[in-house]
């Protein structure tokens, strides 16, 4: 049975900073590696014709499952392999196509080296993920990647602590690279995501969710801006779009500019609505997703877009109110 031991709280508030600190540099370390050999990997991957398949045992296992989650969410086909698994049937998995990430802190884990022979009679690419920068792994892997460290965060420098947090990082800065090779976007990331807080509403298109018909408010540039002001206010959606004679849109006029106007103009009796109308508004397509919609209102503090058809005719007018209420958020 283990004995107990009596430490004070400022002990504890020392020790926690301790392993902030040696997990900290020993990510940081990873700068310093980041050289051809990175390069490499994330270049096998890319051309890869098939999945990833990352595999690790016990603590390298469970970062490893991280990893292939991640790169699955970031546009990259990833699968998990247990290696203990894989000599009795699992193995199956990996295809010719594959790449296999292997991760091994000694490089010596007898179980993903008896995954080494399928491995190499299939000529699948290997990248080993490895703090053993000689070790067996390390022998057989076409690419290396170095997560060794110091020490680990844990005082006897036995338990998984610093290694698997660099591990991790390095599996971070894998999926991130790919990401951006692939031109992977935020709508293609949320496509990904149509469950939970990171999709909700993600399905829905602006052609679902705007003000269109009857109810869209627009109006000619060239109507006064009282006529305007009372077009917007009957509307009540604080905003409205004004066009030219052939239907293109010019400009918008919102609760905001009738504000800024009045406290220019003290007169506006005489003054037009294209006088004090915002020029080239923000638009969108009909087809674009609402979430970058959404995006787009976040960047610029506004509450509406306009959606426009090809020739820049409005054919809709999407508030935010709307996007909310659908739950794209």
């Amino acid at each position: 049975m283990q004995n107990s031991v009596v430490i004070d709280s400022s002990e504890l508030i020392n020790s926690a900073k301790d392993v902030f600190e040696i997990e900290a540099n020993s990510v940081l370390k990873l700068k310093e590696r980041v050289n051809e050999n990175f390069v490499r990997a994330i270049d096998l991957i890319y051309a890869s014709k098939g999945k990833v398949v990352v595999t690790g045992m016990g603590k390298s296992g469970l970062v490893g499952r991280k990893i292939a989650s991640t790169l699955c969410s970031t546009g990259t086909p990833a699968v998990f392999l247990h290696p203990a698994e894989s000599t009795h049937g699992d193995s199956g998995i990996i295809s010719r196509n594959d790449v296999v990430i292997a991760i091994s802190n000694s490089g010596e884990t007898q179980e993903l080296l008896n995954l080494l022979p399928l491995i190499m009679r299939f000529g699948v690419p290997l990248i080993g993920v490895t703090g053993g920068v000689s070790s067996t792994l390390a022998q057989k892997s076409d690419v290396v990647l170095d997560i060794s460290v110091e020490k680990e965060a844990c005082p006897l420098n036995k338990a998984p602590t610093a290694s698997t947090t660099a591990t991790l990082a390095m599996g971070d800065a894998i999926a991130v690279c790919l990401l951006k090779k692939r031109g992977f976007s935020y709508e293609d990331f949320l496509l990904y995501h149509p469950s939970g807080s990171l999709g909700k509403g993600i399905l829905y298109k602006v052609g679902e969710l705007m003000i269109k018909g009857d109810s869209l408010p627009i109006i000619s540039q060239e109507v006064s801006f009282s006529d305007a002001i009372k077009f917007v206010s009957e509307k009540r959606l604080g905003a409205t779009l004004l066009v030219d004679e052939n239907l293109k849109l010019k400009g918008v006029l919102t609760d905001g500019d009738i504000r800024r106007a009045v406290i220019k103009h003290p007169d506006v009796r005489n003054l037009k609505v294209k006088e004090v109308m915002t020029l080239n508004p923000k638009t969108i397509g009909i087809d674009e997703l609402c979430a970058k919609a959404l995006s787009i209102m976040e960047k610029y503090s506004i509450t509406s877009l306009a959606v426009v058809d090809k020739n820049n005719v409005p054919i809709g007018l999407l508030h935010i109110h709307d996007l909310l209420r659908a739950g794209v958020v």
